[in-house]
């Protein structure tokens, strides 16, 4: 289980926030004070926010919820790209696409020609025939729909959470997941307003360690849970293995039950027949007699082979 501590956020200076002339009085009650003109953010604040993003991040990964990663600033868009790809994530470290969220029916349209592109550059057959500038015209095309759609060419459909380092750098994609009721969390810094955030994390979203802490992170509470759910998956066949045993043990006892009724029945009816000198037998009578007796040993013997045969299945079974 992954866990965050005060420690590694002060070493990763997540408590330095902006200048003060800079704040957004709706962060105030997230401000420890200010030292040399720039605001100090209160950890302690921080901190059960944080835990309960990541808490709200577990549960939605243990249900194979999909996450977006957002970070097109400078300094995050190496970090966002990396634990993006580590937990199997999609990503926008570029530039983000109005309409991506929105307008996601053409988005696909765009990646469906980035991979036909791809594909076609991949195989120099396909290439027979073109001038060099028809060529380069394809590959400039490549790039840059590759610059702006390579993160999220695998994502299939719309992600259940937007993760985003700046929430002011990224408005127009906070809009569009409030527009369809995706749920965002957010690292807030202390210029910015934490309105359309549903789980905020208040602290530096400019310094490299603090960006890199907080996608670290979160990609490693994503990977965790799902290894939990890969082991669960793994566990549920042993369970169904278990409960038919149980149940071949049980129709295995109800059948030697049934032939010891047998037995006893054909026991008793040997003891009330009439045995004696004065007891007179007709000759067919005897033929009679003799033949369900052949008939019901018959009957027991196949009974125990049927039971002998299922007790060595069981026991196979239960290797």
């Amino acid at each position: 289980m992954t866990e965050i501590t005060m420690r590694q956020m002060l070493e990763a200076g997540v408590h330095f926030g902006h200048q003060t002339r800079y704040w957004n009085p709706k962060m105030a009650p997230y401000i420890y004070g200010s030292h040399q003109k720039i605001h100090i953010i209160n950890l302690e604040e921080t901190l059960p926010l944080f835990r309960e993003a990541l808490k709200f991040i577990r549960d939605v990964a243990s249900k194979h919820g999909k996450f977006l990663f957002v970070g097109t600033k400078f300094a995050a868009r190496k970090i966002v790209k990396q634990e993006a790809i580590r937990c199997g994530m999609p990503y926008v470290n570029y530039r983000w696409l109005g309409g991506m969220l929105t307008n996601y029916k053409t988005i696909r349209q765009s990646i469906k020609r980035l991979k036909e592109l791809e594909e076609r550059l991949e195989n120099e057959d396909n290439l027979v025939g073109m001038t060099k500038k028809e060529i380069l015209n394809l590959m400039r095309q490549k790039e840059k729909l590759a610059a702006n759609l390579s993160g999220i060419k695998n994502m299939g459909s719309l992600p259940d959470v937007l993760f985003v380092i700046d929430v002011g750098h990224e408005k127009i994609a906070i809009q569009e997941a409030k527009r369809l009721g995706i749920q965002v969390v957010g690292v807030v810094d202390t210029n910015e307003t934490p309105d359309d955030i549903d789980y905020i994390i208040p602290g530096n979203d400019d310094a490299i360690r603090a960006i890199r802490l907080y996608c670290k992170t979160i990609a490693d509470t994503i990977i965790d849970a799902r290894s939990a759910l890969e082991l669960k998956k793994e566990e549920e066949p042993k369970e169904k293995q278990k409960i038919k045993v149980k149940t071949t043990v049980k129709k295995v006892v109800t059948k030697k039950a049934k032939v010891a009724e047998k037995v006893s029945l054909v026991s008793e009816k040997s003891e009330n027949f009439p045995a004696g000198k004065n007891v007179e037998i007709h000759p067919s009578g005897k033929e009679q007699s003799q033949t369900i007796q052949a008939n019901v040993q018959s009957l027991l013997k196949s009974e125990e082979v049927k039971i002998k045969n299922e007790d060595n299945q069981f026991k196979v079974e239960s290797k």
